[in-house]
């Protein structure tokens, strides 16, 4: 029996490595998607464009202009002098806020009031960027609001609020969007091989002569499996080289958890992909089945957006979804040093998914032999 999925295995794997066009897709786009994402994809906003509308000349609007203009996250784009110009520069996006200091800001100040206006105008037709925005600038003026009561010997505020991070200190998101792109990108790979593996056996006629050999449906089930098991590994290792070494994302928990997972991730992927490429007559059947699966396992994995702020009902169907599972796995060992004793509760619906594909897999197998 080993020997025959020993040849079986050689077959699939001279399959996938003999065309140089297979050997392209398997190893080139997957590590350009991974650069381009992990630097393109952030949650961080850096040297946002914005405009100034000063009506003061004192010394505390200077202050306080000079605190925004020196912030990494904000660049200033425009010096506006007319309250005319306020409404074109948001209407044609050439700026994300306008921060208007009226003509009193400086007197109030230094003349004792409580409090001293500012105005912000911001561009809301991007909800999240301009709530990223506003944190950034209640930042600078809680800084600038400290610095200028310690400044004159006056009493800070009643109460200060003091941050402090846990699992990711300076709030680098590409600690969290990194480790997010290595499931994503072992997804695409495993489901494509998997998903095409029984596909391209049809469409090239070499499906009939399997039906001739004295391989059973189980021998069969395996010897596409184990290939598409070996390369997700090897995509994920990879992934994770890069994003330890290039992109300095802290592994901090136990490596043979962190496999543990990869395997459990790779073998329901697999499940899935087979069960598809079962389902599929051509090769074009298998991609577009495959398509089907990993834009709705995208949404729906937690990558992006919580799970927790989707409706009931959509949260009751992530619970199929293996990459929902993987990614409270590699972010959990990365970031929070979790074990394999941690994870127990996502290493059993990820085999679960598996067996359960496999099993359907094997099934419409049978169908096709017998």
């Amino acid at each position: 029996m080993w020997w025959r999925i020993y040849a079986l295995l050689a077959k699939e794997f001279l399959n996938l490595l003999r065309d140089k066009k297979s050997r392209f897709v398997l190893i080139v786009p997957p590590l350009v998607q991974l650069f381009v994402l992990s630097y393109a994809a952030t949650f961080d906003l850096n040297q946002m464009p914005i405009a100034i509308y000063n009506e003061d000349s004192g010394q505390a609007a200077r202050d306080l202009i000079a605190r925004f203009t020196g912030a990494p996250a904000f660049r200033e784009e425009l010096r506006i002098t007319r309250q005319e110009q306020i409404a074109a520069a948001l209407d044609s996006k050439r700026v994300l806020l306008v921060l208007h200091i009226g003509r009193n800001f400086s007197r109030d100040l230094l003349g004792g009031h409580q409090s001293a206006s500012l105005q912000v105008l911001l561009d809301g037709r991007d909800s999240n960027t301009a709530q990223i925005a506003q944190g950034y600038l209640r930042s600078v003026l809680s800084r600038f609001n400290n610095d200028w009561a310690a400044g004159r010997g006056q009493a800070g505020p009643p109460a200060e609020l003091v941050v402090r991070a846990w699992f990711n200190p300076n709030l680098e998101s590409r600690w969290f969007i990194v480790p997010g792109i290595v499931g994503l990108l072992t997804l695409v790979v495993t489901m494509t091989v998997s998903a095409l593996s029984v596909a391209r056996e049809r469409e090239q006629g070499t499906f009939d002569q399997l039906l001739v050999t004295p391989f059973t449906p189980t021998e069969i089930l395996l010897g596409k499996a184990i290939p598409g098991l070996i390369i997700g590994v090897l995509e994920a290792s990879l992934s994770i080289f890069f994003a330890v070494f290039w992109f300095q994302v802290p592994l901090l928990g136990s490596l043979p958890a962190l496999y543990l997972g990869i395997v459990l991730y790779v073998f329901s992927v697999i499940g899935v992909g087979l069960m598809i490429s079962s389902l599929s007559l051509t090769q074009q059947q298998g991609l577009l089945g495959g398509f089907l699966v990993i834009v709705p396992g995208v949404i729906l994995s937690g990558y992006a957006t919580p799970i927790e702020n989707m409706p009931e009902l959509v949260q009751h169907f992530t619970l199929i979804n293996p990459l929902r599972y993987f990614l409270v796995i590699i972010r959990g060992v990365f970031l929070q040093g979790l074990q394999a004793a941690d994870l127990l509760d996502q290493y059993w619906p990820l085999a679960l998914i598996g067996l359960f594909c496999l099993s359907c897999a094997g099934w419409l197998f049978r169908k096709r032999l017998y």
